[in-house]
């Protein structure tokens, strides 16, 4: 016997309200990978605030802490110099206050009053890729100080 149009069995109820249920954990699961989490965010925006206090101070080592591996040694390569002495011959814009972070993956953007910063997620945390970049239009970043 057949069921009239909209008319379900008890078991075919069930199947609906299992096919509902697998769906929306689904969106669930797609919408928390969508966004980065909290803890990414945080840690991002403290390594990028942490690097632009330290060239506020004129903390030059503490700065170059916060650099990526190839930027520090790009920075050194063509200064000929200690990251620490080459980093203060650098025209670093003077940045204020964070207007947003974003981030994806492992990557972030640090956009600042006056400044923006690139960063990467490393083993040892976040730290800065470039620094001292500006927007040109729908070209890529021009930045001060950036790794190979």
């Amino acid at each position: 016997m057949t069921e009239p149009y909209g008319a379900r069995s008890p078991v075919s109820a069930v199947r609906v309200r299992a096919q509902r249920a697998l769906w929306v954990c689904a969106a669930a699961v797609l919408a928390a990978g969508c966004g980065a989490p909290a803890a990414r965010v945080d840690g991002a925006r403290t390594a990028g605030e942490g690097f632009e206090r330290a060239l506020a101070a004129g903390d030059d080592e503490a700065a170059c802490r916060l650099l990526a591996p190839a930027t520090l040694e790009q920075l050194e390569q063509d200064e000929g110099k200690a990251c620490a002495e080459a980093l203060g011959g650098e025209e670093l814009p003077k940045a204020g206050v964070v207007r947003a972070t974003e981030v994806y993956g492992r990557q972030a953007v640090l956009r600042l009053d006056g400044d923006t910063l690139f960063l990467s997620q490393f083993d040892a945390g976040w730290r800065v890729v470039a620094a001292g970049c500006s927007p040109q239009g729908e070209r890529p970043y021009q930045c001060v100080l950036k790794g190979g």
